[in-house]
């Protein structure tokens, strides 16, 4: 399913979908050289906005959660690029732990679950589920909607110590499906002689945005100078601010002096490019966290000042009560996509450096300008068939689900390299690279 642009701003767009098209053994042959020099995260997951005037990713997870919205056909891709993923960490690997959130009683995540253990028994692995919920003592079933049953059990540490699995259950890889928002736990802490994927310092806890953006600056401006685009049709502005408390207003002027910078560097785009029709704003959100939490749409820097006590304290506490003090200020893109009258976002997924599949993230609440990862989000997947993995370099541009598709994996895969170099960049063990 190709969604509706429902705007004329696509003129850059489809200049950007041209180059790109036109520059695909050089964009292949690119990515093929930096996965030699770098490592891709095991997974990975990036929202997506399609404004028109410029495709660029808002979000990278390190930690996906979503791989039931995939479209079946995707399972073969997924199964193909999960097996090289283990291959690399573990290539004789027979058993596979999956530890995930804590609340696996919802119903929507147990199907991510079950899809991913249904992924990696196709690649030929035994796996099974361990809790780091103090609560689960002993195996556990869970009912999944479809009237499947999943078991999850108690994690234990080896006689030694130096090793994690479940009572008779000793896995070669141990993959985390939980962000660590709420912090590091110790039972996951010193582990020698097995591979932890994503390491420790991808979840919330350590984990910044910020770097990733940083990074992705960086790879930004190497793909436009490939492809002869001005990295800002690929790349929001942000900026950051530390040590912000908005309920005592410690910080604000951080804020407010930030937002209204970043404002004017995206003003001074939109009269380069003559785009008349969107006014500029951004979007403030936590450094660190998920799950759409603390997010606000900003368009003068004097709204700050007017924020409610409770949007004050929306903006405080996210996910596991985790407080907030680092806050990164992104430039909004707006999404001009929409099926069905409501507005939507694709989300791309990876495995290893490969794109197995994506959907597109709806919501009839929301507006082009607003935060779509909220609760009444609806998912359909993207038709990212077999038969759409090759673009269609005989059809003009913007008419093509195959292209637009390609353009979208182009673009994840953008994100998904500057992870690779955000992990290396603030690995505490960087000798492992």
């Amino acid at each position: 399913m190709v969604p509706h642009l429902a705007t004329a701003l696509t003129g850059p767009l489809l200049d950007l979908e041209e180059k790109i098209l036109a520059a695909t053994p050089a964009i292949e042959r690119w990515f093929r050289l930096e996965w030699q020099e770098h490592t891709p995260p095991f997974y990975c997951s990036v929202d997506m906005r399609n404004a028109g005037y410029k495709l660029a990713p808002v979000d990278t997870n390190l930690f996906p959660g979503g791989f039931h919205n995939l479209a079946t056909e995707m399972l073969p891709l997924s199964v193909q690029a999960g097996m090289a993923a283990i291959d690399k960490y573990c290539p004789d690997a027979r058993n596979l732990l999956v530890i995930p959130e804590l609340h696996t009683r919802n119903p929507h995540y147990l199907q991510n679950v079950a899809r991913l253990m249904q992924i990696f028994r196709q690649t030929g692995l035994h796996v099974r589920l361990g809790s780091l919920s103090p609560d689960i003592t002993q195996p556990t079933p869970l009912a999944l909607p479809d009237g499947n049953m999943l078991v999850i059990e108690p994690l234990v540490r080896s006689a030694n110590g130096r090793r994690l699995g479940l009572k008779d259950f000793d896995p070669c890889t141990i993959l985390l499906n939980n962000d660590l928002s709420a912090g590091i736990p110790d039972i996951l802490q010193n582990i020698h002689e097995q591979s932890l994927l994503p390491p420790l310092h991808a979840g919330w806890a350590l984990r910044r945005k910020s770097n990733h953006f940083a990074a992705y600056d960086e790879v930004a401006k190497k793909f436009g100078k490939l492809i002869g685009v001005d990295p800002w049709m690929l790349n929001p502005f942000y900026a950051k601010c530390g040590a912000v408390d908005l309920m005592s207003g410690e910080g604000e002027e951080c804020l407010v002096a930030s937002v209204d910078a970043l404002l004017a560097k995206i003003r001074k785009k939109y009269k380069e490019y003559g785009i008349k029709d969107q006014k500029p704003f951004v979007i403030i959100k936590p450094d660190a966290g998920t799950y759409g939490a603390g997010i606000m749409t900003i368009k003068d820097a004097s709204e700050i000042k007017d924020l409610s006590p409770a949007q004050r304290a929306k903006m405080t506490v996210v996910k596991d009560g985790k407080a907030v003090t680092d806050i990164i200020i992104q430039e909004g893109v707006p999404t001009f996509e929409s099926i069905k009258d409501a507005v939507a976002e694709p989300v791309v997924y990876m495995i290893d450096r490969y794109v197995v599949g994506g959907f597109y993230r709806v919501h009839a609440e929301k507006g082009i300008d607003q935060n779509l990862n909220a609760p009444g989000s609806q998912y359909v997947p993207l038709a990212f068939a077999q038969q759409h993995a090759i673009p269609d370099l005989k059809a003009k541009p913007g008419t093509a689900a195959p292209n637009r598709f390609y353009v979208y994996g182009v673009v994840a895969r953008l994100a998904l390299l500057a992870a690779s170099l955000e992990m290396e960049r603030t690995d505490p063990n960087p000798e492992v690279y």
